[in-house]
């Protein structure tokens, strides 16, 4: 197996050419986190591209009309031809460094191209803390050549020196960012959106964001809906999202008295003016390391009910953000539910504290500065004799070790 270094001048001057490589770009968390990073990247810094290794999906298709964005390299599951495909397109892109995005096929084939096409710079960004982005024993053994592990949140990066066993050294945190200008409280788009959406202006409204899969269990979001519902009559509930569980999902409550409050609405670009019309923001996730879905609601000044999962309890602090309810307790759920939209004044409070918290330590300039941060400090340390186009500075706390 030849290896071919991508560096070409010792006096070269220029920004970072940096592939973020992922499977599709649906709409989904880390698909949206990724758009609005490599939209803000300094392009002084890095300039970023994609790699979609099967189809576009609706944000690699939206994110191809402002950046080179490449796809159609895996064609299926042992289709491992995609290594060579994958190392020609990083020698011929003259890629500096490669960040994979989410485990699997990406992290494997991605890591394993980097390394052949001599890219200086290798990184894997998580999102998860276990299915479906557990690292498995094939993407372990990469390792050696993978320069850094990026985690969301500081229990996140615990988590990946801990459980996933990836030295200490190579493991950094960079904490998910939410732009913190477009969510926002809007008291004014409320009566205007329950109004296009058929709800009364004043009934309690509860919504989840998040894609309709598996790990998110929409069905105990469903479970805690029916049992707030019984004692709060008039709640609705807004499921934003769209995915392989709707058909499971929308026959849950067919036939039963909630299903008439309960509105899928699918896929949505208008997310900050949803979340703005809602009281409440609730998650009921498997798992997770630091959810967008979480930020976005509490820079839109909402309370959140949460499952205690992943690094959610840095976000969501008891009595102070929201509350948060072991995994499968629906009585929970509902019972801390019940607290805050009984309790208007207290829910404010709570949503005016996120608020705060997200734009002191999860907005999106934190985030894309420690991306350019960690990015421009390892290619430094690798390529002594080379400069990118701005001055190498030492990683801050926007990006940090565990």
């Amino acid at each position: 197996m030849s290896r071919q270094s991508t560096v070409t001048s010792a006096t070269e001057t220029r920004p970072l050419r940096t592939m973020f490589l992922i499977t599709s770009m649906p709409i989904g968390g880390a698909e949206t986190l990724l758009v609005n990073l490599v939209r803000r990247l300094d392009r002084t810094r890095i300039q970023p591209e994609i790699c979609c290794l099967k189809e576009l999906g609706p944000l690699g298709e939206e994110l191809a009309q402002e950046m080179p964005v490449h796809h159609g390299l895996l064609g299926g599951k042992y289709d491992c031809r995609v290594l060579g495909r994958l190392t020609n397109l990083l020698r011929d892109r003259r890629i500096d460094a490669v960040v994979t995005v989410g485990a699997g096929d990406k992290m494997f084939w991605g890591r394993l191209a980097a390394w052949r096409a001599g890219c200086p710079v290798v990184l894997s960004a998580l999102h998860s803390t276990g299915w479906p982005d557990g690292v498995g024993r094939l993407n372990r053994w990469l390792t050696p050549i993978t320069d850094g592990f990026i985690g969301v949140a500081s229990e996140h990066g615990r988590h990946l020196v801990e459980n996933e066993k990836f030295p200490a050294e190579k493991v950094h945190v960079i904490p998910n960012g939410v732009d913190v200008q477009r969510f926002r409280p809007a008291p004014e788009q409320r009566a205007r959106l329950r109004a296009e959406l058929g709800i009364p202006a004043d009934a309690p409204l509860v919504g989840i964001v998040a894609a309709l899969r598996p790990e998110k269990n929409h069905l105990l979001f469903l479970r805690a809906a029916a049992l707030l519902q019984h004692d709060l009559p008039e709640t609705h509930f807004l499921l934003v999202g769209d995915g392989p569980e709707r058909e499971k999902l929308t026959a849950a409550v067919a036939g039963r008295p909630i299903e008439s409050h309960v509105h899928f609405l699918g896929s949505r670009s208008d997310v900050p003016e949803l979340l703005a019309a809602l009281d409440l923001f609730l998650l009921t996730s498997h798992n997770e390391a630091n959810p967008v879905s979480i930020l976005e609601a509490m820079a839109t000044g909402l309370p959140v009910v949460s499952t205690r999962v992943g690094s959610v309890a840095e976000s969501v602090e008891p009595g102070v953000t929201g509350y948060l309810a072991e995994p499968g307790h629906a009585d929970e759920i509902a019972a801390r539910a019940y607290t805050l939209l009984s309790d208007p004044a207290l829910a404010a409070a709570l949503g005016s504290a996120g608020r705060r918290k997200v734009v002191d330590r999860w907005s999106l300039e934190r985030m894309v500065v420690g991306y350019e941060e960690l990015i421009e400090a390892i290619y430094h340390r690798k390529q002594p004799g080379l400069r990118p186009a701005a001055t190498t500075p030492q990683p801050s706390e926007q990006t940090t070790s565990v």
